[in-house]
This record gives C-alpha cells, sequence and structure tokens, in this order.
C-alpha cells in the first residue's frame, strides 16, 4: 500500500443501506402536482405526505412505527380547497405541523395524540385544521418552521413574497419582497438570516427583522430551479443548480462575502432533475438527493470544501426525500442519518446510513449534541430582537435509555478545549524552571481518557482522529490540504530506541541535577543535546552547567514523546483504515459468494468468480 493517500476521515467508509418493501410504508396515493417541493416531511415521529385526494387538498401523516402496507382508508387533514404543495413540522413540537396550498392558505395542524391509521370505525373521520394563516394573494410553494425561535413560520408564496408569521399569533409580522417566485428557502442555526433563491437566479441572504436582504448576488445561471441550504452553525451556504448549458452544479458560498462561489461552481453530472440538498451538522455532510434519479451523493465539508464520500444508488426513481432529525436515528446501529424516499408515488422507503464499526458501545466521535425539543427564544422574544441557539441534548444519555440530557449550546469549544488541555499543555512549557517538570507526567495521562483503549483499537483510532484535528503539533496535517500519506517513516523508533539503550547504559551519570522526579530520564537526552562524551562522563563539567543540560534534557524529552506520540497515533490510523477496508472487502467476498450459490449458468458465474478471486487477492495484499 505504499504510496497510496487516504484521507482522514471518520465518514470515509458510511454507507447507505435500503429496506425491504414489507418494512416501508406501502399503498400510498403521493401527490402528482409537479410544483418543485420535497413532498414528504420526518420527525421521530410522524411523516407526512402530500396527498393525492380529490375535493380539495389534504395530506397524510404516517406513524413512523406503522409500517408495511397500509389501510385503503386512512384519516387525512383536510381543509384545503386546492393541492397541498409543502409542509413542515415543528422542530420544537413532533405534533405540529404546517402546510400551504394552492389556495393561498397556510394551515397549523395539531395531530391528535393516540393517532393511529388503523381503526375499527365504519367511516375513518379526517382532521381539522387548528388555525387559518391567511395573507398571501396567491399561491403559497413552501413552508419553513424557524430552527430557534418557537412558533416562528416563514411561507414563500407565488405573490413575490416571504411572509413570517407568529403562530400563536396567527398573524403575519414581517414581509419579505423579492423580484419573482421563490423556488427554495433556508434559515441559519440562530434563526436571525435566511437564505432564498428566486426564479431571477438571484441569491439573497435576508435580516429578516430588518426586512431587507444583507447580501444579493447572482446565483447558478441555469433557467431550472435551484436550491439553497445553510449549513448549521457554519458561515456557509450549498446550493444546488444548473449552468447555462443544463448541467448540474454545487456551489458553496460564504455567507459575509458571497459575491462568487467559493471554488467556483462544482459540475456534478447532466441529469435534468434537480438536486436536494440536506445539511448535518453533526456529521458536517452534505447529501445530495437527485429528483428523478434513485441516488443521493454525499460529501464531508472540510477546509472550505466538499471532499466527495460515496453514493447511494438505487433503480428506483425518488421524487420527494425527507432526512430525520439526529435525535431520531438508531444509536445501537451506529445510524448517523435517516431518510425517506418516496417511490413510484406509492410506497416511501426508509435508508440507513451508517458508519461500520465494530463495537457495541456509544459511538461519542460520531454522536455530537443536538438539537433537542427546547427552543432558544420565544416568538414575542424573537421577534423583539432577541437571537439565541437552541439548547442542545446529549445523545450518549438517548443511548443508555435515559431522559435526554442538556449540554450548552455552544460545546464545541468546551468540547474542544478538554481534548486539547492534555495534548498541548506538554509542548509550551519551555522554561528552565521547576513547574515544566510535571509535564512529562501528564503525557501518558493524555492517552489514558478513552476508556476503552485496551479493549478496542477502533475507538482508540477514533479518539486520535478527534484530537487531530485539534492539535497544533500533530506532525503529519497539512496546512493546506485534507490528505495525508498513510505509511509513516519507521526510522525514528529505531533510533529512539538506540537512546533508550543509551539511557541504561549512561543512566546513573548525571544524577546530580538539582530535581529528583527526572534523574533516570535527563541522561538518555543530555548527552546527544551536548554532543560531547566528557559530560556524560567527568562529574566537573555536569556540576559547572546545570542549567544548560537541565533545559536540554526537558526539551529533549519533550520532542520525543512527542514523536512517540504522533507515531502511535498514526499507526493506530493505519490499522484502523486496513480493517476497514478489510471488513469491507469481507463483506463483498460474502455477499458475492451467496449470490453465486443462486441457481445460475454462463459467463455471469465467470464474472461472479472471477471478481471474487480479484476481492480475495486485494482481501490477502490488505491483510498483509
Amino acid at each position: 500500500m505504499a504510496g497510496r493517500f487516504v484521507r482522514a476521515s471518520k465518514y470515509r467508509h458510511v454507507f447507505g443501506r435500503g429496506t425491504k418493501k414489507e418494512q416501508a410504508y406501502d399503498n400510498l396515493r403521493i401527490s402528482k402536482n409537479a410544483w418543485d417541493t420535497n413532498l414528504i416531511k420526518a420527525n421521530p415521529e410522524y411523516i407526512s405526505v402530500n396527498w393525492e385526494a380529490s375535493g380539495g387538498g389534504a395530506f397524510a401523516v404516517i406513524p413512523v412505527k406503522e409500517k408495511g402496507r397500509l389501510p385503503e382508508q386512512i384519516p387525512l387533514f383536510r381543509g384545503h380547497t386546492a393541492a397541498v404543495l409543502d409542509t413542515d413540522w415543528s422542530p420544537f413540537n413532533d405534533s405540529l405541523i404546517a402546510s400551504a396550498s394552492d389556495d393561498g392558505k397556510v394551515f397549523i395542524w395539531k395531530v391528535p395524540e393516540g393517532f393511529t391509521l388503523y381503526t375499527d370505525a365504519e367511516e375513518v373521520p379526517d382532521v381539522a385544521p387548528a388555525a387559518r394563516l391567511s395573507g398571501h394573494m396567491r399561491k403559497v410553494g413552501h413552508v419553513l418552521f424557524n430552527p430557534a425561535a418557537e412558533n416562528v413560520l416563514a411561507s414563500a408564496s407565488g405573490d413575490y413574497t416571504v411572509k413570517l408569521w407568529d403562530v400563536g399569533a396567527g398573524a403575519a409580522k414581517l414581509n419579505l419582497r423579492h423580484k419573482d417566485i421563490v423556488q427554495s428557502l433556508s434559515w441559519s442555526a440562530d434563526g436571525a438570516l435566511l437564505v432564498t433563491t428566486s426564479r431571477d437566479k438571484k441569491l439573497r441572504i435576508w435580516d429578516v427583522r430588518q426586512e431587507k436582504p444583507a447580501q444579493e448576488v447572482n446565483g447558478h445561471p441555469g433557467a431550472k430551479n435551484s436550491r439553497a441550504v445553510w449549513m448549521g452553525e457554519h458561515d456557509r451556504i450549498a446550493t444546488t443548480g444548473f449552468s447555462r448549458m443544463s448541467d448540474r452544479q454545487l456551489g458553496l458560498w460564504d455567507s459575509r462575502n458571497p459575491t462568487e462561489p467559493i471554488g467556483g461552481f462544482q459540475i456534478l453530472d447532466s441529469i435534468s432533475g434537480v438536486c436536494m440538498p440536506f445539511w448535518d451538522d453533526g456529521t458536517q455532510c452534505l447529501y445530495l438527493a437527485g429528483k428523478g434519479d434513485g441516488n443521493i451523493r454525499y460529501y464531508e465539508y472540510e477546509n472550505d470544501k466538499f471532499e466527495y464520500l460515496s453514493e447511494y444508488k438505487s433503480g428506483d426513481p425518488q421524487r420527494g426525500v425527507a432526512f430525520l432529525p439526529k435525535r431520531g436515528v438508531d444509536l445501537h446501529d451506529n445510524e448517523v442519518l435517516r431518510c425517506f424516499k418516496s417511490v413510484n408515488d406509492s410506497y416511501i422507503e426508509p435508508i440507513s446510513f451508517i458508519v461500520p464499526r465494530r463495537s457495541e458501545m456509544f459511538q461519542s466521535d460520531i454522536y455530537p449534541p443536538t438539537t433537542g425539543l427546547k427552543p432558544g427564544t420565544t416568538a414575542d422574544e424573537w421577534f423583539g430582537g432577541k437571537t439565541a441557539l437552541p439548547p442542545k441534548i446529549s445523545l450518549e444519555s438517548v443511548y443508555e435509555g435515559e431522559a435526554p440530557q442538556e449540554v450548552p449550546s455552544d460545546y464545541k469549544p468546551q468540547a474542544a478545549a478538554s481534548a486539547a488541555a492534555p495534548i498541548q499543555s506538554p509542548p509550551p512549557t519551555k522554561t528552565t524552571h521547576e513547574p515544566p517538570k510535571p509535564a512529562p507526567a501528564a503525557a501518558p495521562v493524555a492517552r489514558e481518557p478513552p476508556k476503552s483503549l485496551n479493549e478496542n483499537k477502533q475507538s482508540m483510532s477514533t479518539m486520535a482522529d478527534k484530537f487531530a484535528d485539534k492539535d497544533e503539533e500533530e506532525s503529519s496535517d497539512d496546512e493546506t490540504s485534507s490528505f495525508e500519506e498513510v505509511p509513516k517513516p519507521v526510522e525514528r523508533p529505531s533510533t529512539f530506541t538506540a537512546q533508550r539503550q543509551e539511557e541504561k547504559t549512561r543512566g546513573p551519570t548525571i544524577t546530580k541535577e538539582p530535581e529528583p522526579p527526572k534523574p533516570t530520564h535527563t541522561p538518555a537526552v543530555a548527552a546527544p543535546a551536548k554532543s560531547s562524551p566528557p559530560s556524560s562522563q567527568a562529574t566537573p563539567t555536569a556540576t559547572t552547567t546545570p542549567t544548560p543540560s537541565a533545559s536540554g534534557a526537558v526539551s529533549g524529552i519533550k520532542d520525543y514523546l512527542t514523536d512517540i506520540k504522533s507515531i502511535l497515533e498514526n499507526q493506530n490510523r493505519i490499522m484502523s483504515d486496513q480493517s476497514d477496508q478489510i471488513a469491507i472487502l469481507v463483506r463483498e467476498v460474502n455477499t458475492l459468494k451467496a449470490k453465486l450459490n443462486a441457481p445460475a449458468g454462463g459467463a455471469g458465474d465467470r464474472e461472479k468468480d472471477e471478481r471474487i478471486r480479484q476481492l480475495e487477492l486485494e482481501l490477502e495484499e490488505a491483510r498483509s
């Protein structure tokens, strides 16, 4: 494997796993309306689906746990006089949902307690809206709840406006005027800014409470629809659209200065369907689901660019896709994300994105704290000018089956400080005074916090990856590139072992140091540092210059400890990458062998045998 470059990432081997039709949501009548929305939305409790209904508009709500073939008659959420174009769930109330319709109305609905699709009643009762919001002059194509403020809703209409509603008061308090139809909108993490794309090919970033755009620039040049998504707590925005030649494009923008996309537009392919972007703040990954094809690409955001990870491929095209909030994923299955895709307008298939791990314990490195059910501000506070991130919850408490434990919203700086403190404390101590002496004793403590160090190599490598992102003195990191070379020089361990032998032979010579804690380690470094044999053999030279020898010994010890730590971390990372590759190859070999057992013949079997032989050779090479 010499000469190969592998990018260090915990999500490099994330793979999408589909679901059998028996575990999907079947017997649906999904709306065939051509308006460009996602058709479905989801939260940990329910899935909403735009329904193909006669006699006015309606949508259905499906409990997540009620899988399989649904009844012929199910309760619908009726009230609109025209087709429902979009829905959105409240981020802080799993039973509250908003709908937008072709009739120009926005309705607020409350899912009844104990709601189910299975009932013994002869006539299935429909659900009526809890509130009606009127004010738009034309059809309403999009609704989106504020991710930080409770009961604040944005709605985009064909009258070229985006209205901001106080759902509790039932009134529109802010109005954002555009020059054409709005095609997509997305909130910043703190709910203070809103990004929109429009049919006039403009990208606008709104200071919402000022009712005017803070930035307005040219977006994708193509004639088809473009979409934008705010990348969580970053000041970055991802957009998808088309070029003048109708190639699909991906763009990354700086919200503070979006004159041009960072690095220019990235060409994806020449498929004609709109690309639906979804951002996952926990994994720092961007997912792109094509409308009209069955593929879902995913990229990792790093160093102001999107690093391609992989692609979930399916022969079943999707028209609608919804992603589940992080608090709804299966933590015991190492599922980092779950989405739902509509297939043939008749059923919805769940897709799980999983990090392959062998450990059966909570993986803290892939599950950072996430947003819970508590908002950052109320609607009145938000309209009054207050801005605050919603508090986060620890997923480890959910993994243990306990009530979600709340953590501060600014958990990232605190986590970085606690993780980097043991590693960064030794290097800065470059004085010759006595306080630096305890620093070498803290070095082994820096490697002990992972409790499963002796139980699981994987946990050790993932913790090393997490620390490597924060450690400024990591010698293998490249400041301008996210790639690193897998093989590392092996000369360093040999020189260190040679010096350890010198330490055993020359250890007792310089015992006249004023500090008793470090008499056995200073000789091994003092002799090479001074590079003079008389200093290690004659006591007068050691007594005449005690301070330089002590400073050389301390700095030498720190340098060698830093080298040892970096070598161990990189070797563990290499072992982790190789074990992951071996696991993937073994799984693919087993799959092909299982397919080979099926009755078949001809060239297909020979191709499978040849593929199995190639995989087994790769497997042997990886193990070697």
